[in-house]
């Protein structure tokens, strides 16, 4: 398997300097700043990008759930809420909303759910934080 890289590069204090974040192969690059942070400024911050890359593995690990099972989803989108906050041990990330909404024919609510808590279960980024934070999941058939 290949390795995956991401750089960032930050300039002056912790308060009042920036920096751009970035992707190896160039498909996301982005700039962030204290303020993007830990208040509402312009930019990213690596809480969103851990829960872009969160909903992104989750979506495609519940897609193959869906397809081993014998279902075609139409449409997995899956937003991840990521809970910053101040612990004894410092800032942390304590837990990770995912709520996802399927368009997938055919199935029924009680086999939605069950292979979305398995996606959840097996999803390579769920297992890399899920022993640090609390992770959600809400997971519904779309109209």
């Amino acid at each position: 398997m290949p390795i995956r890289t991401a750089s960032a590069r930050w300039q002056g204090n912790l308060t009042e300097g920036s920096g751009t974040i970035r992707t190896g192969k160039g498909g996301f690059e982005g700039p962030y700043s204290f303020k993007s942070r830990f208040e509402e400024g312009e930019g990213t911050n690596p809480e969103e990008l851990i829960g872009a890359a969160h909903a992104g593995c989750f979506s495609m690990a519940f897609s193959k759930a869906l397809a081993d099972a014998g279902f075609t989803p139409t449409s997995v989108e899956t937003t991840a809420q990521v809970h910053l906050d101040k612990t004894e041990a410092g800032m942390t990330v304590t837990r990770i909303d995912l709520d996802t909404v399927g368009a997938v024919p055919g199935i029924d609510e009680a086999q939605f759910a069950k292979l979305a808590e398995g996606a959840k279960a097996n999803c390579p980024i769920s297992r890399l934080l899920s022993p640090g934070a609390d992770i959600s999941l809400t997971a519904r058939l779309s109209a």
